[in-house]
């Protein structure tokens, strides 16, 4: 565990590029070699739509770096968070309260909310417009809705106490851990089930990326599982039902190019949100 602690405290950014570069590749090649639906799309291309925003949730997520750092710091230095108000803990209990109360604030806390806020969501369709879920569509977030993403990091280091290892282990898990629930593919249904009862799957993620409620507004964490069932947010569907997109915007004009992702949140409905 102190290496683990030792490395992340460290950890280069070339080694975390190389983290969400690999984490892409290795699913990437997954999917293509054993696809859960061969879609009718040219892969590359619509990847590269996806990369882009990947690029922004980069750019901003890099911009805003020394604020997440000085949060950490500062909790730190002033003993501030859950984990200080603990009895002193083994490090991998401290380590796992660390990530389970990240992930419940960072991102699920953050998921439900851009659910839940009309503004907020409008900046969160871009994510699910996606009609074809693949490893790509991991970081397809519009770039306003990284700055929220990045705010809700930051509470959830200020509410933990969280140390700056953590905060980078947290953030490698998350990007594996995303694409992975986010590839396509299948694992054999019974690993599947089983391993749900801990981390986000890929059968328990692409039921929240069907396009329709209530599966759209269900489903929403991104390392563990136990929030959702926790909270009763948690549903699961066969994955011969699922349609992949958001009810309101299902033609390829209004979410195929980065024109029309960006300003997706400032143009009106085709018809309401169900």
């Amino acid at each position: 565990m102190s290496s683990i602690v030792a490395y992340f405290g460290s950890i280069p950014s070339s080694h975390r590029a190389l983290i969400l570069a690999g984490g892409i590749a290795v699913f990437w090649l997954w999917e293509s070699a054993l696809p859960l639906f061969r879609f009718r799309y040219t892969k590359w291309r619509h990847a590269l739509v996806n990369l882009f925003f990947t690029g922004t949730t980069i750019v901003v997520n890099f911009a805003l770096a020394f604020v997440l750092l000085m949060a950490s710091e500062w909790a730190v230095r002033e003993r501030v968070g859950v984990l200080f108000l603990l009895p002193a803990l083994p490090l991998w209990a401290t380590m796992l309260v660390g990530l389970l109360l990240l992930d419940l604030v960072g991102a699920w806390l953050a998921h439900w909310v851009e659910h839940r806020t009309p503004i907020l969501w409008r900046l969160h369709l871009i994510h699910h417009s996606d009609p074809h879920i693949d490893t790509t569509s991991a970081n397809r977030h519009h770039p306003g809705e990284s700055v929220v993403r990045f705010v809700f990091t930051t509470l959830g280091v200020l509410v933990v106490g969280a140390p700056m290892w953590m905060v980078f282990l947290y953030q490698s898990l998350s990007v594996v851990l995303s694409q992975f629930n986010h590839a396509n593919i299948g694992l054999p249904p019974a690993l599947d089930r089983a391993l749900s009862w801990l981390i986000v799957t890929p059968d328990m993620h692409h039921v929240h990326h069907h396009y329709v409620l209530p599966y759209t507004d269900s489903n929403y964490g991104n390392l563990f599982s136990v929030w959702d069932r926790l909270f009763g947010t948690y549903r699961s569907l066969e994955r011969a039902e699922l349609i992949y997109g958001v009810d309101t915007h299902m033609e390829a004009k209004e979410h195929a190019t980065i024109g029309a992702l960006l300003t997706m949140p400032f143009r009106p409905y085709e018809k309401p949100r169900r």
